[in-house]
């Protein structure tokens, strides 16, 4: 922790036109604590920081809890929790760039669930990681472990279970706006010896994990949307909603991603 002398001199030899790799060698200070405090000079004081709602000694409910729910869906599609430095993690999911609309969905989901942490948008190749760094994220997500979420088992807490029971449109659209889609199928039909093109949309939610899968069709099931499996290299990685009155629930709840 630097104190604010410090800061305010790093600060004013940028000021004097000097870069921050120069003001950095001379203060032995990194780059982007320099560059941080630029944006915010006082140094956060401990007393006030966001305390966690389930480490706590009398764990509380995680809130806004729908925001969570629909977190909790992307965290078990495409996000990852890594270790940073100090205890302390760093959340990342993975948002195509095809999707600016869920980019900034998942950003607003994150900051609301933990509104005292920073919100980053990391580029890469074809999509954007929205990370967050906070040593309470393993709280949040219990279901961090080593290796691949496919490869150990996947279970909810008692509490998520809640959440979820409480939430579940937005649990599943956190799913399908990780690993799944909205798209347009088609078939032949032979009507009065006419061949027909029919068109007809689909829900499709794909993950290798059968714990991942079998969350999202209970939560389906609740909702009374009807589903079957469809086999890919002989394995049930999809999940498919395409019977018109479940389709028109998904669409009155959850929609194409955009």
């Amino acid at each position: 922790m630097y104190d604010l002398g410090t800061r305010k001199h790093a600060l004013a030899l940028l000021a004097q036109g000097r870069s921050l790799n120069s003001v950095s060698r001379l203060t032995g200070v990194s780059r982007s604590a320099i560059r941080s405090w630029q944006t915010r000079l006082e140094p956060l004081d401990p007393a006030r920081a966001e305390p966690c709602p389930r480490c706590a000694p009398a764990p509380t409910a995680v809130e806004p809890s729908a925001a969570y729910a629909y977190l909790l869906g992307l965290y078990l599609g495409d996000g990852c929790l890594s270790a940073a430095r100090r205890e302390v993690y760093a959340l990342r999911i993975a948002c195509a760039d095809a999707w600016p609309g869920l980019i900034d969905a998942c950003a607003d989901a994150v900051r609301q669930v933990r509104p005292a942490n920073k919100v980053m948008r990391v580029r890469a190749a074809g999509c954007q990681y929205v990370t967050s760094y906070s040593k309470h994220w393993p709280c949040l997500f219990p279901q961090h472990g080593p290796g691949k979420k496919h490869e150990r088992r996947i279970a909810l807490e008692p509490w998520q279970r809640e959440i979820v029971a409480a939430h579940p449109w937005e649990f599943v659209r956190g799913l399908v706006h990780s690993d799944g889609c909205r798209a347009t199928n088609w078939t032949i039909r032979t009507v009065a010896g006419v061949r027909k093109r029919y068109e007809y949309p689909r829900y499709w939610f794909t993950n290798v994990s059968d714990d991942i899968r079998r969350l999202y069709t209970d939560t389906l099931d609740a909702l009374g949307v009807e589903w079957t499996h469809c086999d890919r290299a002989g394995r049930r990685y999809n999940v498919s909603v395409a019977r018109r009155a479940s389709v028109a629930l998904m669409d009155a709840h959850v929609g194409p991603k955009y």
